[in-house]
């Protein structure tokens, strides 16, 4: 199960299209329906809408978290920010960190969104949480022409086990409750589409970028991605392989070429994009700047950062620090 659910985030992550997030939409809502059948059991008592909003948010949470986690873009945004305290006082740079933030959310937040409504749209949870509501008003909303001990036992309601209220007044209360809570996932749904579509039509209206350069800037993301983590994987290999070969024949070790702590730290950085250049990667400018001398000498900076560091990338170039979901 697991190995599937890596392998939907990975396709989600390289699409980076409404197909990607459609199938970690449609993964989590397998999820929430085994949670339903199998794991949930409203305990019709007091602890109703503890229970039923703890099944609800909880896994939301956690799917949140998950999706930060994964995201390459969380870590390079992250590592070594406490050793760069002075930066964390200029606003600008917290400002350009904000919105990096904001982008990395807006793709973590597919998965809970997703379970939220389509638990929602089943029911059970918000079903049992609103008979353990204590709230007379909303009481007197279900019960309303209802026996005049519905209010008492309305928490024995999911497990049909109220003795003094006719099992018509209970089924009619039940109803209206999995009404709303339908209601309520079909208007998180779509506002959720509304919100995407807004936000994709004001990224796409400011793009600095025509439409077939940005495919194509897209499909040069994900190549450097995949070949970066096979590069990597071979050095790694290679290098392991030299030293232990060295180690167990009491050798000296065959030369290596391995990138400097500096290098690996530049190509690290978030990407800033800029008019005046042509890069498509960080590693991209500092292959290019690093390499050519005249070129970095007439941009006059050590880093291979364009426009300085507290600039944050349009948010139709979202995509270029993502690469592949860490797992």
């Amino acid at each position: 199960m697991m190995d599937k659910f890596k392998t939907v985030l990975k396709i989600a992550q390289k699409q980076q299209t409404s197909l990607g997030f459609g199938l970690v939409a449609l993964l989590t809502a397998g999820g929430e329906q085994i949670f339903s059948s199998v794991v949930f059991k409203c305990p019709c008592s007091g602890w109703n809408f503890s229970y039923g909003m703890v099944f609800l948010l909880v896994p939301a949470l956690a799917l949140l978290v998950l999706g930060y986690i994964m995201s390459n873009k969380t870590w390079k945004l992250f590592t070594g920010l406490c050793l760069r305290k002075s930066k964390l006082c200029h606003f600008k740079y917290v400002c350009a960190s904000g919105v990096v933030f904001f982008q990395i959310t807006t793709t973590a937040a597919v998965a809970p969104v997703s379970w939220i409504a389509v638990a929602l749209l089943n029911g059970n949870y918000f079903e049992c949480a609103m008979t353990g509501v204590n709230v007379t008003v909303f009481t007197n909303h279900l019960c309303d022409g209802k026996s005049p001990q519905c209010q008492d036992e309305l928490y024995k309601f999911p497990c049909g086990r109220a003795t003094h209220v006719p099992q018509s007044d209970s089924n009619d209360v039940l109803a209206t409750i999995r009404a709303e809570s339908q209601v309520l996932g079909w208007l998180l749904i779509a506002s959720i589409m509304v919100f995407n579509l807004l936000l994709t039509c004001v990224a796409r209206c400011n793009s600095p970028v025509s439409y077939l350069q940005l495919k194509f800037w897209r499909v040069y993301a994900q190549r450097e991605s995949d070949l970066l983590e096979s590069y990597t994987a071979d050095h790694a290999e290679k290098l392991a392989e030299r030293n232990l070969k060295s180690f167990f024949q009491q050798t000296p070790p065959e030369p290596v070429t391995t990138p400097p702590n500096q290098a690996w730290e530049k190509i690290s950085s978030l990407y800033r994009f800029s008019t005046r250049d042509h890069y498509y990667s960080i590693l991209h400018k500092y292959v290019e700047m690093c390499h050519d001398p005249a070129e970095a000498r007439d941009h006059r900076i050590s880093s291979v950062r364009s426009d300085g560091p507290y600039t944050a990338n349009p948010a139709v170039l979202a995509f270029v620090d993502e690469g592949k979901m860490m797992l």
